[in-house]
């Protein structure tokens, strides 16, 4: 029995939903303790973009002819006007709703990988994104998942007085894969409904619960000869302390910052919420979903165009809020695999090979699309039909977590693989 079992089968249970309120004795815990400053760290922050984004529309090689002949009706022309793709390089194009990321590429922040994505050739959205969350291609059953071995390699070397209930968290109702492991971790759906409840319909319980003392309640745990569940219950108690010490709920953007009102728009602001109140985040989790594009994909409006504008705002937004803590912050969006070269009779792409995924940080060799497209005639594509895997996803996952998190041991990092970083960050 796990930790992670014991939280889904318990009576007892930590929650980031549907929990009506912060039970009594939380504030009067709270209210009895004080969070030290912590050191400032490094920070990974993550987006899963889920359903296989179109890396051809969001970073798309305007001047192959190939392109526009395979997509007749998603085809985009680059230009200035308002509506068309926006040049980067001559080469490569952004797609217009993605506009909001055009500035922080020009100041060299954001880089973008191209032709990235998993050596495995499945279509599956499910095992891609188990493969690249475990970061194990084609190995299925593997326990842990990437950014959880990640935590445990950085507190390796390191005091448990370094070290937060609030090391990894993933900004979601259920565990992400990338976060399954040994190393403790959260996934706190939303921060203002952070707290404990009772299961199974238990008001006795709860009302006992919520006249208890603090001291009480931590003692609810001591008296039980399992070491999981009182080390479950102390993690949880440390971690509500500190929410509430936090404030939280009280929080405001910087100035001029405005979120998208979407769930990934939140999760981005409770992600800056939990940096600037330095409670100990080194890595944080958030996914945004609908990269599904089969029918209907669209150009300036459509799925597509909507999905990337809220991922681009919500960036951006995200960025200009963490304003003080930029330096020791880098973002990296991932997705499963990219979308067929041809569009399809429905007006979509169906599941392909290769994408394109974004990094953001002040320590980048930004204002590049790295990576490799090869021109999109049919004997270059995979399968006859895709964009080739030309970089490794692990590579650029590797890469950031040597020059990022210190991480420069890449075989525990990914088991089994024994590639080259792709160079991403100066220094």
């Amino acid at each position: 029995m796990n930790r992670r079992t014991f939280l889904k089968s318990s009576g007892m249970a930590i929650v980031a939903f549907g929990a009506s309120g912060t039970p009594l004795f939380l504030t009067r815990a709270a209210a009895a303790s004080t969070t030290s400053m912590l050191k400032r760290k490094k920070i990974l922050v993550t987006i899963f973009q889920r359903g296989a984004m179109d890396g051809l529309m969001a970073v798309t090689p305007f001047t192959d002819p190939n392109l526009a002949q395979a997509r007749p009706r998603l085809a985009m022309q680059a230009g200035k006007t308002k509506g068309q793709l926006i040049d980067l390089d001559g080469k490569f194009a952004l797609h217009p709703s993605l506009t909001a990321l055009e500035r922080l590429y020009r100041e060299q922040r954001l880089a973008i990988v191209h032709g990235m994505g998993s050596p495995s050739t499945t279509r599956s959205h499910f095992d891609a994104q188990d493969y690249m969350e475990t970061g194990t291609p084609d190995r299925k059953g593997t326990a842990s998942g990437w950014l959880n071995r990640a935590s445990s390699l950085m507190h390796s070397t390191s005091s448990k007085a370094e070290t937060t209930p609030f090391s990894a968290v993933a900004m979601t109702s259920a565990m992400p894969r990338s976060l399954y492991g040994d190393a403790p971790a959260l996934a706190i759906a939303r921060l203002d409904d952070f707290g404990v409840r009772v299961g199974g319909g238990n008001n006795a319980a709860a009302m006992a619960l919520a006249n208890t003392s603090s001291k009480g309640f931590e003692s609810l745990y001591e008296q039980t000869s399992q070491k999981i569940l009182r080390g479950t219950g102390q993690d949880s108690f440390d971690a509500i302390k500190i929410l509430s010490e936090a404030n939280l709920k009280s929080y405001t953007p910087a100035k001029g910052v405005t979120y998208p009102t979407s769930p990934l728009g939140d999760s981005m602001k409770q992600i800056a919420q939990l940096i600037k109140a330095n409670v100990g985040l080194e890595i944080a989790f958030a996914e945004s979903g609908g990269w599904d594009t089969h029918v209907q994909q669209g150009t300036l409006n459509g799925t597509f165009s909507r999905r990337a504008q809220d991922l681009a705002e919500s960036i951006e937004a995200f960025w200009h809020d963490i304003e003080p803590h930029q330096d020791d912050v880098v973002l990296m969006t991932m997705t499963e695999f990219g979308r067929t070269v041809r569009e399809n009779g429905s007006g979509g792409t169906d599941h392909g090979r290769a994408s394109c995924l974004f990094v953001l940080g002040n320590q980048m060799d930004g204002g590049k699309v790295h990576g490799n497209v090869p021109l999109l005639v049919p004997e270059n594509l995979a399968d006859g039909r895709d964009v080739p895997v030309t970089t490794d996803f692990r590579s650029i996952f590797a890469e950031v977590s040597a020059k990022h998190l210190g991480i420069t041991d890449s075989t525990k990092l990914f088991p089994g693989w024994n590639g080259e970083r792709l160079a991403l960050l100066k220094g």
